[in-house]
């Protein structure tokens, strides 16, 4: 299902709104969380939405998707660090509830088989949270990680570290490597949320619904999902053929009215 809104904010609502239900319906719920300028305002607005209607979390369990190898949780770029500064630090959570993938680990394949375990241990991924990259990788899977990969260590193609220098100082390193779930773990999930918002993310957007499932295109690999919904702005939305726009949008209102409702 795709649903478009017109703006950024209208995406992070609904978008915090479906993790918000999840924790509310399950004790216990397992979320798969992502990273990245996309994920900003849908944790504020689930720490908005939290703030209101509080929830007992001693029970929740999350997993991000990855991390950049070399990087300590400390460092201002990884990703432990992000969640920290934009979820974790805000919420009574204790050590061991909030996992992201250990990029310095001595054994990098006994963390990322360990990483898988931990998901299935836990009961497996109740919903995975998903960005986009602009050659569609979702984590960090590049174009030609086959859809049955689990936990891995990744050599991160030039696209992706051209677009990710953004988020580092002038002068610094984007690391070369990364640790991340494999879209095995990410298509055992039991619902998956992909969202995507900007004009930058338009080009891969047209070329996620034209194309089959493909391991070219990462991305794809929702397509064999049976509860994937893929959530855009306007602006990401803007290539893709009008009649999917039109019902897109259509789908989304229902969606704004039926909250609206409630």
């Amino acid at each position: 299902m795709y649903l478009i809104f017109d703006d950024v904010q209208d995406v992070a609502r609904y978008t915090a709104r479906q993790l918000y239900r999840v924790m509310a319906r399950r004790p216990r719920a397992v979320l798969g969380l992502a990273t990245g300028g996309t994920m900003e305002p849908v944790y504020a607005e689930l720490l908005a939405l939290l703030a209101q209607q509080p929830l007992e979390l001693s029970g929740l369990s999350t997993f991000n998707l990855d991390e950049y190898v070399g990087l300590s949780p400390c460092h201002s770029q990884s990703y432990a660090y992000y969640m920290d500064q934009h979820l974790f630090r805000h919420l009574p959570l204790a050590a061991g509830q909030a996992r992201v993938p250990n990029g310095i680990a001595a054994d990098l394949a006994a963390e990322s088989s360990g990483y898988s375990g931990a998901i299935a241990a836990a009961g497996g991924l109740d919903l995975q949270l998903l960005g986009v990259g602009s050659n569609g990788h979702i984590g960090f899977n590049e174009p030609g990680t086959p859809f049955d990969a689990g936990t891995h260590v990744v050599e991160l193609s030039e696209q992706t570290r051209h677009d990710n220098a953004r988020f580092f100082d002038a002068g610094e390193v984007v690391p070369c490597r990364a640790i991340t779930m494999g879209l095995r773990d990410i298509l055992q999930a039991r619902e998956l949320l992909f969202v995507a918002t900007g004009r930058s993310k338009a080009p891969i957007m047209e070329a996620i619904h034209g194309s089959a499932p493909s391991e070219q295109i990462p991305a794809t690999a929702i397509k064999t999902h049976a509860r994937s919904c893929i959530v855009l702005d306007a602006a990401a939305a803007e290539r893709l053929p009008a009649a999917a726009q039109q019902e897109a949008r259509a789908l989304a209102r229902e969606q704004l009215n039926a909250a609206a409702v409630a």
